[in-house]
């Protein structure tokens, strides 16, 4: 018994001893109520997320309360961040929501090639409610500069910038492809320095290549080189396609040891004893074609272009062979090859054939005055997908016309708008001066209205080009309608007025160049020169009618004095009328006061003479305010005047108000 007693005691002991693991009932969930049915429609399912929201926005969760406790950052010690500070382009994920279908409207009508609509729309939006992204400004910048709309580019960057939208890498790349093509290769180098100084991101290696590509282009192979070697002190590894340009540019310079060296230095960094990137070869064939060394030049070629070769050749690849190979005699092997790549080109999987590489072969037809197959190869571009553009129509067209072909250069023409192509001033002067060695002068001058209706911009040499053409087969009046149209659009100069007045005074239409004199004496006196005045008078002097320029000039001085005349009348006619309405309204506040004082009521005269005198202050008023619009520029000589009548008005209706009968 005693030992049952023990034990039991002991057991008891232990189970006292351990730890309570009771469960508390988990407390109801106020959040998100459970839904166990599913909704009868999406609308009602639609509702019940925007209640869950608005609910856990009035009354967020706990653990999130306690996160932004947590998180929230002690107040800062440092002084406020610089306001001048270049701010942040947005990310990728802002493009969304509103401002996506924004994005999306307006790639339509970049597709639809409404640019004009598509800067517009993107103008308005920038203070709307949907303000659009830098990706959607990219978009419509680089639209503009694939159709050459320089000026609308860089109109377009200057309103977004003062709007405060941040530029990113692609913008920059954008506007420096822009002042490369215009070839300001001072001011492209200049913004990329602000780009390096200034920008808070790096450039990319995009941004090197649109550099050294277009120094390249316009002659500054020296710069290009120096910028590869700035580009491999910021850490950029080396890039066959920047060395590919700056070969080229050697090529172009007829320095073939430059590219010879460019080529080992190229090895050496990548540490290959070949490379394997084919964008070299072909400016490497080049070189050896320079030197002579044609075996050489057809190795390099077999290297290349062998098939299982471990070099990946890709559609600007192969361009460069077939051009090393055009330039050099083997225009044949060039076709051949040419025909391999379109068997090989396999979008999206393989791309060997691109515009460039029609581009090359078209340019090889026409130097061996093969001009029918080269169209037929032009025309079959759309067999790979590739579309042609002004500058591909503008080569074949001045190929064609340059031979003589002026009939198939106008089919190519017409053809433009079937395939979006817009011409530009290039194309119609091509055609335009064609037609003139045609002995076409209506045709020619159509091309030039049309040229003009388009909303282009000929230059006046372009003009005078136009004018002197049709002068010489004696289309004077439509020289002249030319000029006309052509006058308020271009900054004529003397040599300009001399020549459309010595056509027209050979025709003896000396009444035609008073009219343009009187013209330009009228809206600029600054054009019409000492030196024109001159040769105007001399002209004149010839055909015994010199005094006609002078009359002219005196009947010009008497119009304005006329004018000034009746301007100065007016003005004092509408300051008499001032101080009459003026004079007859203290007159009538005189008697209104020593009426008031003796304490009686107005008369009937009374109040008829400040009715009539409060119209008559009112018609004068309205006579001057006729005055001074039909004078357009007169003001009161008086300011002070001026203010009295309008005062003095206000008053006489003030006071008919009160002294009209109840």
């Amino acid at each position: 018994m005693a030992l049952s007693k023990l034990t039991f005691f002991t057991h008891l002991s232990k189970t006292l001893t351990k730890p309570c693991r009771f469960r508390l009932p988990a407390p109801p969930s106020i959040a998100v109520p459970l839904r166990l049915f599913s909704f009868a429609t999406p609308e009602e399912a639609a509702a019940e997320r925007r209640k869950r929201k608005r609910r856990l926005r009035i009354e967020p969760p706990l653990s999130s309360l306690r996160h932004q406790q947590q998180q929230r950052p002690s107040p800062p010690s440092a002084a406020p961040q610089n306001p001048n500070a270049p701010k942040l382009p947005e990310p990728a994920s802002a493009l969304s929501g509103n401002r996506l279908n924004l994005h999306n409207k307006i790639l339509t009508l970049i597709r639809e090639n409404d640019l004009e609509e598509a800067a517009l729309y993107t103008r308005h939006s920038i203070y709307s409610n949907c303000r659009p992204t830098i990706y959607t400004c990219n978009a419509v910048m680089a639209a503009q500069l694939r159709q050459s709309k320089y000026s609308d580019l860089l109109s377009l960057h200057r309103f977004i910038t003062q709007a405060g939208v941040a530029a990113n890498v692609v913008t920059h790349n954008i506007l420096l492809t822009a002042y490369l093509d215009c070839r300001k290769t001072d001011l492209a180098l200049e913004h990329y320095r602000q780009l390096i100084n200034d920008a808070p991101f790096n450039p990319s290696p995009t941004t090197y290549r649109i550099l050294i590509k277009g120094l390249v282009d316009n002659q500054k192979v020296d710069n290009a080189l120096e910028l590869k070697d700035e580009m491999a002190t910021k850490g950029f590894k080396p890039d066959p396609t920047v060395y590919s340009y700056l070969m080229l540019g050697l090529a172009k310079n007829s320095n073939p040891d430059g590219i010879f060296q460019l080529y080992e230095e190229l090895k050496e960094k990548l540490g290959q004893e070949e490379v394997l990137d084919g964008v070299i070869y072909g400016n490497l064939m080049k070189g050896y074609f320079l030197k002579g060394m044609e075996k050489e030049a057809m190795e390099c070629y077999e290297k290349a272009t062998a098939e299982g070769s471990r070099i990946k050749m890709s559609a600007v690849a192969y361009n460069y062979v077939l051009e090393a190979l055009t330039m050099n005699g083997k225009f044949d092997l060039a076709v051949n090859l040419f025909d391999r790549m379109k068997n090989e080109h396999d979008p999206p999987r393989k791309l060997t054939v691109n515009l460039g590489s029609y581009n090359v072969v078209v340019d090889g037809y026409c130097a061996e005055k093969r001009f029918g197959r080269a169209i037929e190869v032009f025309n079959s571009m759309g067999e790979k997908s590739c579309n042609p553009d002004t500058l591909s129509y503008n080569v074949l067209i001045d190929q064609l016309c340059s031979n003589g072909m002026l009939d198939e250069a106008e089919e190519l023409y017409k053809g433009m708008s079937d395939k979006n192509v817009n011409p530009d001033e290039y194309t119609f002067v091509v055609l335009m001066d064609t037609c003139f060695k045609e002995n076409r002068p209506d045709d020619a001058a159509g091309y030039f209205r049309t040229m003009v209706e388009s909303k282009l911009r000929p230059n006046l040499g372009v003009y005078n080009r136009m004018v002197d053409g049709l002068v010489k087969v004696g289309k004077i009046e439509e020289a002249k309608s030319i000029f006309d149209m052509m006058l308020p659009k271009l900054r004529m100069n003397d040599d300009a007025y001399k020549f459309i007045m010595n056509s027209l005074f050979d025709v003896g239409r000396h009444d035609d160049v008073l009219k343009i004199v009187d013209r330009m004496l009228r809206e600029d006196p600054n054009d019409f020169t000492e030196e024109l005045e001159e040769f105007l008078q001399e002209r004149l002097r010839k055909d015994g009618r010199e005094e006609e320029l002078t009359k002219l000039k005196e009947d010009l001085e008497r119009e304005k004095a006329e004018a000034a005349a009746r301007a100065a009348e007016a003005a004092e006619k509408a300051k008499a009328s001032s101080r009459l309405a003026l004079s007859s309204l203290k007159l009538f506040g005189k008697k209104i006061s020593e009426n008031t004082d003796a304490g009686e009521e107005p008369l009937a005269a009374t109040d008829a003479e400040a009715l009539a005198t409060s119209v008559n202050g009112r018609e004068l008023a309205e006579k001057q305010e006729n005055t001074e619009e039909s004078s357009g520029e007169i003001k009161f000589a008086d300011e002070g005047v001026a203010e009295e009548a309008i005062e003095t008005r206000s008053n006489a209706e003030t006071k008919q108000s009160l002294i009209s009968p109840k």
